[in-house]
């Protein structure tokens, strides 16, 4: 069946989404935002062209949800580790023939510095080598933390998580006790994260590949300020069906396919 959906599917979770979704409705382009938390909601500005919906989606059932919420095409601008929804996400669009673009946050440059280590995965620091008779900091989000969980008797662990209940109740689900955790929401300077890491005496850190919004620039510098090493795990690597390198580039899209469609829907 076609779809004849009238309204842009935008996967948000970044701040670049509340930047282009409000790009958008200025542009009175209706959008329909989806995050996963509450707070994330609040990041939007009110619009009679946006609607903004809280929660977890089943990725068997996104195209019952396009059907339902009338979309006509997907503009994905999730986090650049949140894999399972982009991958549901070009699938659906997929096989209701339905434009999907990606917005990918531009990378930071590969550092040379004997300090910063890539990693493909996380098995790569699960090891004695790595975490023992050290004080490992990590910023990866709730999502990873109960993969060290089987580590918290033998090493010295610490997190930063947002200030959220999720985050929280996976933080310490996962053995990490109220001393050893911080709830801080981003951006965070250099001089206070360098200021956390040396009040927590922290000898490494593990971080994700997540651009300058996600701080990782912010983290390179202080590791090489404080010479500590840091471990920066890759972003995964999916085949987007188109991906924009900016935002200027995705709102053309996204005008494109507003203006071509037939002016009676």
């Amino acid at each position: 069946m076609e779809n004849r959906g009238s309204v842009l599917w935008v996967i948000g979770g970044t701040g670049e989404a509340v930047e282009l979704a409000s790009a958008l409705t200025a542009e009175q382009i209706p959008c329909l935002v989806t995050v996963t938390t509450a707070i994330a909601q609040h990041a939007y500005k009110k619009s009679t062209y946006l609607k903004v919906l809280v929660g977890g989606l089943n990725g068997a059932a996104l195209g019952e949800f396009i059907h339902a919420q009338r979309i006509g095409a997907v503009l994905d601008v999730s986090h650049p580790f949140a894999v399972e929804i982009s991958k549901g996400a070009i699938a659906a669009a997929r096989a209701l023939n339905l434009p999907y673009w990606r917005y990918e946050r531009p990378a930071i440059e590969s550092s040379s510095s004997g300090r910063i280590h890539y990693i493909e995965d996380l098995q790569t620091v699960l090891t004695p080598e790595v975490l023992l008779d050290n004080r490992t900091l990590l910023t990866l989000g709730y999502r990873w933390l109960h993969r060290f969980a089987p580590w918290q008797a033998q090493a010295t662990l610490f997190a930063r998580i947002l200030p959220s209940p999720v985050a929280l109740d996976a933080a310490l689900g996962a053995g990490f006790t109220p001393d050893r955790l911080i709830a801080l929401r981003p951006p965070i300077t250099t001089e206070l994260e360098c200021a956390l890491w040396q009040q927590w005496g922290i000898t490494q850190v593990i971080t994700k590949a997540s651009g300058a919004p996600g701080g990782e620039n912010i983290k390179r510098a202080a590791a090489e300020q404080l010479n500590i090493s840091l471990f920066i795990l890759n972003r995964p690597q999916l085949n987007y069906p188109v991906v924009c390198r900016s935002s200027e580039e995705a709102l053309a899209f996204c005008r494109g396919w507003w203006r071509s469609r037939p002016s009676h829907e």
